[in-house]
């Protein structure tokens, strides 16, 4: 499977990677390791040294150089060997490795693999997560049997909740809500409103805590390619949106590998949200427990259903639903078309001068 390679995917929170110690994490089917250099940059290299193929990430940091437990080869935040220690110290020139730009921003790590210039400009914006909104943050992260595509029709299908996810971020008067797909300049967005409808337990306690019915929206809004915000609430019946009852839910999917995926969620809830020590962390464990027992062995099992098989190949039943995670499907498949369509086509304006000099 082919990944889209120019944008920006999460790695981590930006608190994972620390001074000197390396981690190391597969993204888009490669293996990267990261460290930071003394000064707290952060650096991203493939973790696998180019002598005999030990992950790096095995070795230390000495200085603001990575070295490799097998041999003792340092390399620098470029990627290139620095030192040799065998021998007369040559350094071959085939002894590097590839080395990405990373970038710290809403709380998180941030990686670009791809052959355009990385522009941090490009990071979805997730500022509702930074320090001075006022908005009370938690989140996790998942480790997901499943290719990332499948966990994203789960975010824009949400019409799952009533059935998986009933009586803690659904409930069953919203069989039949009308949902809306609106087109956006970097995805799309997937509008449902459930008026009058029985309120679910998280957003009971974020509420008013009295079990009575409510109005209900989610809009689940898909940045390509694989990061989605969702703004999600009830408000009383015939009402409006209040300063609290609601909250920000980030999902952001990183592919590992063709079949698994790195998994992170995070809630930002209002200022204007009153909870107890005790009812901040069941809201925490009530949401994860949706993902981790609901959601996760859900799409697991879909993954396995699936197998190595393409997915339209399968055939599957289109539903109304559906508008949603078709559109981000198709949108993928171009995407990925047209970055393989710019990479065969600089590999020939490279090829050209070469052949024409060999005739002349």
């Amino acid at each position: 499977m082919a990944f889209v390679r120019n944008a920006w995917y999460v790695v981590c929170t930006q608190d994972t990677i620390k001074i000197g110690e390396p981690f190391s994490r597969q993204i888009l089917g490669e293996k990267i390791v990261f460290y930071r250099k003394q000064d707290g940059t952060p650096v991203a290299m493939q973790d696998r040294c180019p002598h005999r193929f030990i992950p790096l990430s095995m070795g230390k940091v000495v200085g603001d150089v990575l070295e490799c437990a097998y041999h003792g080869l340092q390399f620098d935040c470029s990627g290139s060997c620095v030192k040799n220690p065998h021998g007369d110290g040559r350094i071959p020139a085939a002894a590097r490795v590839a080395s990405y730009p990373v970038h710290e921003k809403h709380g998180l790590m941030w990686i670009w693999m791809g052959e355009k210039q990385a522009d941090p400009a490009r990071i979805p914006d997730y500022s509702v997560l930074d320090e001075g909104t006022g908005f009370s943050i938690s989140g996790g992260y998942l480790h997901m049997a499943c290719n990332y595509e499948l966990m994203g029709e789960n975010l824009l299908d949400l019409s799952h909740i009533t059935y998986l996810h009933d009586g803690y971020l659904g409930s069953p008067e919203q069989v039949g809500a009308d949902q809306v797909m609106v087109e956006k300049a970097d995805g799309v967005q997937c509008n449902r409103w459930m008026p009058n409808v029985s309120v679910p337990g998280i957003f009971d306690l974020l509420y008013r805590r009295d079990g009575q019915p409510v109005d209900m929206w989610t809009n689940m809004r898909w940045m390509a390619p694989s990061c989605f915000l969702l703004d999600t609430g009830v408000h009383a019946v015939g009402g409006e949106r209040e300063g609290h009852g609601w909250y920000y839910g980030v999902h952001i999917l990183t592919p590992e590998t063709e079949n698994t995926t790195h998994y992170h969620f995070i809630a930002a809830m209002p200022p204007d949200t009153k909870l107890s020590p005790e009812d901040d962390e069941k809201f925490r464990t009530l949401r994860r427990y949706a993902f981790e027992m609901q959601d996760k062995p859900m799409i697991d099992m879909q993954q396995q259903a699936i197998g190595d098989a393409n997915f339209w190949d399968l055939k599957p039943v289109l539903l109304s639903v559906d508008a949603g995670p078709v559109r981000m499907r198709r949108t993928l498949e171009k995407m990925v078309a047209q970055e393989q369509a710019e990479r065969e086509a600089a590999k020939a304006a490279v090829a050209k001068p070469s052949r024409e000099a060999a005739h002349a």
